[in-house]
C-alpha cells in the first residue's frame, strides 16, 4: 500500500529513506523483495525507530503497526520535526487520541489518516449525491456489514483477536464505515449505544456447537487434524505468508494463524450500534464476522428521497505483499436512487484499476505526488476527522463494557463547537 508506489509510480517525487521493524527476518525479506522488483541498492533498514529518524533524516513518517501502538509513533516522530501517514484506526482509545492531539499542536506538524475506502468509486458517488441535496436533508442512515468466514475469521487469528492491543472490530475495521457515515453526512458524532458480544469464534462456542474437534489446536500450520478444517490457514502454503510470518517467527514472536476457535480471544464478532449526530441524524449500525458473503448494505434516508448501495466483496486473506490492495478486489457495485414520488433509478458508477475499486491509486496520488488533483468532495483525512471515527469505536467499547448510551463529549472534546465534519482538520 504504501512502499511499492513511493519505490514505483512516485519515485521521482519521493524517496524510501528506511524501514523499521523488530523483526530482522521481515526486514529482510522487504530489502530483497524490492531490490528483485524494482532494482537499486537495498533500502536501509532499522530495529530501532528513534535510530531511523536521527540517521535517514525522513520529512514524513508512515506508521502501520499494530493500532494500539499508534500513537507512540505517531508521537515520537512528531516531536522529531515530521509530519506522519497513519494508518486507520488512528488509535485505540480516547486517552491515546489525546496524547496524539497535544504532540500535533505542540509540533506545528501533521497527521494524515489514511482512509482509502473514501475514495472508492462507489462511496464517492454517494458522497456527490448527498451532496447535490438530491435527496434532501439525510436524516438516517442504515448500513449493514458483512465479515466472510475468510477475511472475517482471519482477525481472529491475529493479534486484532486482542482487544488491548486492536480496539476490537468496532475500532479495526468499523473505524472504515464509521469515517464513510461522518463523511457522506459531513456530521459529528455526539452520542452513542451499542450491543456486542463473542457468538461465534472462541473455543467455548465451537463447543456449544458440537465442533469440538475444530478446537484441538492451538494454530494451523503443521497441526495434526487440520487438514480438513474450513478455517485453516497455512503458512507453507503462501510464498508471502512464510517470508513475513513464518520465517519470522523466531525473532518477532508472533504466530499469525492461530485457531479461531482458541479459548483466549477478547473481542467481539457480532455487533450492534446506534449513532445521534450533533445536527440530528441517526445511524443504525451492524458488523458480523462469521458470514457466508463479504461486503456491506446501506440506505440513506432523506426527506426528499432515499439512496441504496450494496458492495460484493471477493473472499481473500491479506498477506501483506504488494498486491494488498488487489486483495480486496470489488465484485459488484449496485447502486439505486429514489426520489420521493418518483421510480428508481440505477446509478453508473465508473471503475478503475487498483484496489478498492480503483480507490488505492487515488490515495496514493494525495499523499506522494508534489501535485495532486484538487480533491471537490473532500476525501482527505487529517487527525480530527481520524479521531471522529475512531471515538464511536471507543464509545461503542465503553457502551458494551456499562450497558448504558455514551456522549462522545464525556471521553473526549472534539472541538464542542463544530458541528460539520468538515470542520475538522
Amino acid at each position: 500500500m504504501f512502499i511499492d508506489p513511493i519505490v514505483g509510480r512516485f519515485q521521482e517525487h519521493a524517496e524510501l529513506v528506511g524501514l523499521c521493524d523488530n523483526s530482522a527476518t521481515r526486514r529482510e525479506f522487504h530489502q530483497q523483495r524490492l531490490v528483485r522488483e524494482y532494482g537499486g541498492e537495498p533500502v536501509k533498514t532499522y530495529s530501532d525507530f528513534e535510530t531511523m529518524l536521527n540517521a535517514a533524516k525522513p520529512d514524513t513518517v508512515i506508521v502501520c503497526t499494530p493500532d494500539y501502538s499508534h500513537d507512540e509513533f505517531i508521537i515520537k516522530s512528531l516531536k522529531h520535526g515530521c509530519d506522519v501517514i497513519s494508518e486507520k484506526p488512528l488509535t485505540t482509545t480516547a486517552e491515546k487520541c489525546q496524547a496524539i492531539f497535544d504532540a500535533v499542536e505542540c509540533s506545528g506538524k501533521t497527521v494524515r489518516t489514511t482512509f482509502n475506502l473514501r475514495w472508492s468509486p462507489g462511496v464517492s458517488k454517494v458522497r456527490e449525491i448527498i451532496q447535490s441535496g438530491t435527496i434532501g436533508r439525510v436524516r438516517h442512515i442504515n448500513f449493514e456489514y458483512w465479515l466472510n468466514t475468510s477475511h472475517g475469521a482471519d482477525y481472529f487469528r491475529r493479534w486484532h483477536s486482542q482487544k488491548d492491543l486492536s480496539g476490537g472490530l468496532l475500532i479495526h475495521k468499523s473505524t472504515h464505515h464509521f469515517d464513510l457515515i461522518n463523511w457522506w453526512l459531513n456530521a459529528i458524532p455526539e452520542k452513542v449505544f451499542a450491543f456486542g458480544d463473542l457468538v461465534f469464534y472462541g473455543k467455548k462456542n465451537a463447543i456449544e456447537r458440537g465442533e469440538e474437534s475444530l478446537t484441538a489446536y492451538d494454530r494451523y500450520t503443521g497441526a495434526t487434524g487440520a487438514e480438513s478444517d474450513p478455517f485453516r490457514l497455512s503458512l507453507d502454503e503462501d510464498e508471502t505468508l512464510t517470508g513475513l510470518y513464518k520465517n519470522a517467527e523466531f525473532d518477532s514472536g508472533y504466530i499469525r494463524d492461530r485457531n479461531v476457535f482458541r479459548h483466549d480471544i477478547t473481542i467481539e464478532d457480532s455487533m450492534s450500534v446506534l449513532v445521534k449526530y450533533r445536527t440530528g441524524e441517526m445511524l443504525s449500525y451492524s458488523l458480523n464476522a462469521y458470514c457466508p458473503v463479504e461486503g456491506f448494505r446501506v440506505t440513506v434516508s432523506g426527506d426528499r428521497g432515499r439512496i441504496e448501495y450494496e458492495e460484493r466483496h471477493a473472499s481473500h486473506i491479506i498477506t501483506g505483499s504488494k498486491q494488498v490492495g488487489d486483495a480486496e478486489a470489488i465484485h459488484t457495485m449496485r447502486l439505486t436512487l429514489q426520489p420521493l414520488f418518483s421510480e428508481p433509478r440505477m446509478i453508473d458508477i465508473p471503475v478503475q484499476d487498483g484496489g478498492h475499486g480503483g480507490g488505492d491509486p487515488l490515495i496514493q496520488e494525495q499523499m506522494f505526488s508534489p501535485y495532486p488533483p484538487v480533491d471537490s468532495i473532500g476525501r482527505n483525512a487529517g487527525h480530527e476527522q481520524g479521531a471522529a471515527s475512531l471515538l464511536i469505536g471507543a464509545a461503542a467499547n465503553l457502551s458494551i463494557a456499562t450497558a448504558k448510551p455514551i456522549s462522545i463529549n464525556e471521553i473526549f472534546d472534539l472541538k464542542a463547537e463544530a458541528k460539520k465534519l468538515s470542520d475538522l482538520s
